[in-house]
């Protein structure tokens, strides 16, 4: 069997793993499949790979010391059994890593810390040093002040942008299916697929929605979802339950392998289309649609003809054709109350810098 040399060339790569593959029935952290990831994860580092961990659990980890039976759906009590589990999900990392004589550090972005030009350099300069340094980086989403507006919504698309962050040659998705299926697995006639060469591939898949144990909130469709975003900047994507990591990460052929469709694109610009959710809308003339969409113009407020929902100067927005339909997404310079005051006036005020700007 051919090893696959997307993985056994790649020199840094991103694990996410699901939080059904790190507890237990009750919620908490089970330490054995703990300690069984570290190990797969030093090894690796033992090869001369770099490595950056995203990992969910904290949540799930914090249910059982709450007496909580199940994930809780309101984000208050979410951020609470984050805020115990957290801390008890680095501390295992730490003891783990630290009998291969790894440091472990931790890393809590929200969905600011990487689309906002003043901060995004700021993360991707703290990977580079703890890389440099040799710490593995912990990644999760900062559940315990991300709101409900802010948030990334699954670790399987942090995961993504991270590996598109971090520069990384690898991303891989470790969960409780040992790759995707056309169907159920569950059914004996569906049939796993090795290898998903762009999404045409994917045409007669059934994907099935987060599984039954309630301590996570991904599913197949997100670890799709995952892949096309990393795939199509450039970065092959492996999709293995965690029983099978150390024959994935040594290029063996398990799992589903989704290979790379595109080219890496402006990190920043990648989250913003990928990881933010629009505050508002801005409605564009059609000669402003030519200029954002075939110049890659900044937005004028000549070219605005109405605005939509309430933002305020930063927040993410998108810019629509005068049919409604969104031709591109960018961070929006005025508050939406001052707008109405510029629509059509010829002037050269930026609406939304080309650089804060991404095609949709």
């Amino acid at each position: 069997m051919n090893a696959r040399t997307e993985v056994t060339a790649a020199k840094r790569v991103v694990v996410k793993v699901g939080s059904s593959s790190l507890t237990t029935a009750a919620g908490g952290i089970d330490p054995a499949r703990v300690r069984d990831l570290v190990d797969v994860l030093a090894k690796l580092r033992a090869d001369g790979t770099e490595v950056v961990l995203v990992s969910s659990g904290a949540i799930a980890a914090g249910l059982a010391p709450l007496g909580l039976k199940r994930r809780p759906k309101a984000l208050a009590a979410q951020q609470a059994a984050a805020s115990v589990g957290q801390g008890l999900l680095v501390h295992r990392y730490t003891e783990e890593l630290a009998r291969h004589g790894v440091i472990a550090g931790q890393v809590l972005l929200t969905v600011d810390d990487v689309t906002r030009r003043s901060t995004y350099r700021n993360a991707y300069q703290t990977f580079a040093k703890l890389l440099e340094l040799g710490v593995l980086p912990i990644v999760n989403e900062n559940d315990t002040v991300a709101t409900s507006e802010i948030r990334f919504g699954d670790n399987d698309r942090l995961a993504a942008l991270v590996a598109h962050l971090v520069h990384a040659d690898l991303l891989v998705l470790l969960s409780d299916v040992d790759g995707l299926y056309d169907a159920n697995p569950a059914d004996p006639a569906s049939t796993m697929l090795s290898d998903v060469e762009s999404v045409d591939d994917l045409a007669d898949v059934r994907i099935g929605k987060a599984g039954a144990a309630g301590v996570g909130t991904g599913g197949m469709q997100t670890k799709v979802d995952a892949a096309r975003i990393a795939t199509g900047a450039g970065i092959p994507v492996v999709l293995t339950s965690a029983e099978l990591a150390p024959s994935a990460l040594a290029g063996e052929r398990v799992g589903t392998l989704f290979h790379a469709t595109g080219r890496r694109r402006p990190t920043r610009l990648l989250w913003l289309a990928h990881a933010t959710e629009p505050k508002g809308a801005v409605v564009l003339d059609a000669g402003a649609v030519r200029a954002v969409v075939e110049r890659r113009a900044s937005l004028l407020a000549a070219g605005v003809t109405g605005v939509t929902g309430t933002f305020v100067a930063g927040d993410p927005v998108d810019l629509v054709a005068p049919d409604g339909t969104p031709v591109a997404r960018g961070l929006v310079t005025f508050d939406a109350d001052e707008l109405p005051e510029l629509l059509g006036r010829s002037n050269e005020r930026e609406v939304v810098h080309r650089d804060d700007m991404v095609l949709l």
